[in-house]
């Protein structure tokens, strides 16, 4: 099992920013991909950016583009999400999650989570 912590959360005002860890321990070794994720009470669960831990290849929702930036540390360990410019409708619960590919995957198939991090943003 790989176990998936997140951090970083806060409450901000729109236009400042946050920075998000997830920190990866057990057998990570095949979970190729790391995806943060944030969902809103009422609101389906929104694939924000993911990574691929060889590659780098990254990839983002249409709504942070410019904005946000996903990246890995040199072990590979840990993920994170810088969030930039932040807006009011970025708060959500957001959650770090692993599985062995980041294209052609659902969210739901996503092999592990982590318990998740608030994060909001006011006006």
């Amino acid at each position: 099992q790989v176990q998936l912590v997140e951090s970083g959360g806060g409450s901000v005002q729109a236009g400042g920013s946050l920075r998000l860890s997830c920190v990866a321990s057990g057998n990570a070794y095949n979970r190729y991909c790391i995806g943060w994720f944030r969902q809103t009470p009422g609101k389906e669960r929104e694939r924000v950016a993911t990574i691929g831990r060889l590659s780098g290849t990254t990839r983002y929702a249409d709504s942070v583009k410019g904005r946000f930036t996903i990246s890995q540390d040199n072990g590979k360990n840990t993920v994170y999400l810088q969030m930039n410019s932040l807006k009011p409708e970025d708060s959500a619960m957001y959650y770090c999650a692993a599985h062995h590919a980041c294209t052609g995957v659902l969210a739901s198939e996503f092999s592990s989570w982590g318990q998740g991090t608030q994060v909001t943003v006011s006006s």
